[in-house]
């Protein structure tokens, strides 16, 4: 009876501290923001106790980092899996702003108004823009599925369609995309909103953690860090030659990330070198899916594309005048435009060839609370009109061009098992 009552006993306490572990868990999963600005010290390493990814439980001595319910969120660097190439994402304290340039701002656009109030969650958003380094890593999709599908790995089925990322094809002519630089350290430019989408799919995958590309609320609320000024340094563009390469500096190339001033948030390249993709449909009519002076979550603030283009760019770039690096300035994409050297019939769903979408990148964000399921999260990845995945497969299947396979956690070690010539 004694030994009956010691295995009863241990089992209530398996099942207690498992419970225990597992509200914790789903606590950090719904942490709701706090009203508190970010703390801005200087950055060091902390010995708090990691709970998550991003998250530890006790207030680091030094900073930037954002408080939350249960722990504070801080920078974190980490590696694509399978590789030694490293990314760095940084805390964004939810909080309110408005949206939009004010009609008196100089060089305003008639199509940055009218101004909203948008209500935004915590979020991490990248540091740097997307590198080649990194970038390169999912160009190699395309020898890499083909390599596995020759072991019968990696195809896709309806039963696995869900997991599956569309591997951009290989340059058709590596003059046009590389004519402004491919350092290791350099944005990665040209590619489509598509591709950059199916990046961040890939790269969330791989690593079981949720990327995306941010709504373009979402990046201009990062871009101002707290302030209201055309420029988050001021009104005036007299400082920007400190903060973004343009028109004017940048002598025609690609700057490596991170050489210039960052903004009060500690995100660099927010302005110029590359523009970065948005995940919302331009209006050149401006936000007047938003009633005027209303007071809107990012998702209502969100314009979902309902057609291939124009979406909306931000920040301006290496190839654009100084105005556009205003943080309220938007560009509309013109895949015809930008694709008008590409001789391929369909023209490519992942590159263009023209000015100025030779100045197109992009930068990660990753939300404090991730969609709950695979259908939810496909809805920020994926192709999100009937023509893209239509010439998507087309290229894929008559050409041979691009290459579509699944991506999980194990993807990584069937990669490293490949011989140099199939990667």
């Amino acid at each position: 009876m004694k030994s009956y009552s010691c295995v009863l006993v241990f089992l209530i306490g398996v099942v207690g501290v498992t419970w225990l572990l597992t509200s914790q868990q789903h606590a950090r999963a719904t942490f709701p923001p706090i009203a508190n600005p970010v703390v801005q010290v200087d950055q060091a390493e902390t010995d708090s106790a990691v709970e998550s990814l991003g998250i530890v439980a006790s207030k680091p001595d030094a900073g930037p980092f954002v408080e939350i319910e249960g722990g504070f969120m801080v920078p974190y660097t980490t590696r694509i899996p399978g590789t030694e190439i490293e990314f760095t994402m940084i805390p964004i304290q939810g909080g309110k702003f408005l949206m939009g340039s004010p009609e008196d701002e100089e060089d305003r656009r008639e199509d940055e108004g009218p101004q909203f109030e948008v209500i935004v969650e915590p979020f991490w958003m990248g540091k740097y823009e997307v590198t080649w380094r990194e970038y390169k890593k999912y160009m190699q999709l395309d020898k890499v599925f083909k390599a596995l599908h020759g072991k019968g790995l990696r195809t896709v089925s309806a039963a696995n369609e869900i997991d599956a990322v569309t591997a951009p094809s290989s340059l058709y002519d590596a003059s046009f995309t590389f004519s402004a630089g491919e350092g290791d350290n350099q944005p990665a430019a040209t590619m489509t909103q598509f591709a950059a989408k199916q990046y961040t799919k890939w790269l969330s995958l791989m690593s079981e953690t949720f990327y995306r590309l941010p709504t373009e609320a979402e990046w201009e609320y990062a871009c101002r860090a707290g302030t209201t000024t055309a420029f988050y340094f001021g009104e005036e563009a007299d400082d920007l030659d400190d903060h973004a390469w343009n028109i004017e500096t940048a002598d025609d190339e690609r700057h490596p990330v991170g050489q210039l001033k960052p903004n009060p948030w500690g995100l660099y390249d927010m302005y110029g070198n590359v523009a970065e993709w948005v995940l919302d449909e331009y209006d050149e009519a401006g936000y007047t899916h938003v009633e005027s002076g209303a007071s809107v979550t990012t998702e209502n603030a969100y314009r979902k594309p309902t057609k291939l283009f124009p979406r909306v760019i931000r920040g301006g770039s290496w190839e654009l005048e100084p105005e556009d690096c205003r943080s309220a300035a938007r560009v509309a994409s013109d895949d015809k435009e930008w694709k008008i050297e590409d001789p391929n019939f369909p023209k490519s769903p992942w590159w263009y060839t023209d000015t100025p979408g030779l100045g197109v990148g992009f930068r990660l964000m990753r939300p404090l609370k991730a969609p709950e399921t695979p259908e939810a999260k496909s809805l920020f990845w994926d192709a999100d009109i009937e023509s893209i995945v239509d010439d998507a497969k087309n290229r894929i299947r008559d050409n041979g061009r691009g290459a579509y396979g699944t991506v999980d956690a194990r993807l990584p070690k069937e990669i490293s098992e490949l011989t140099d010539e199939d990667k």
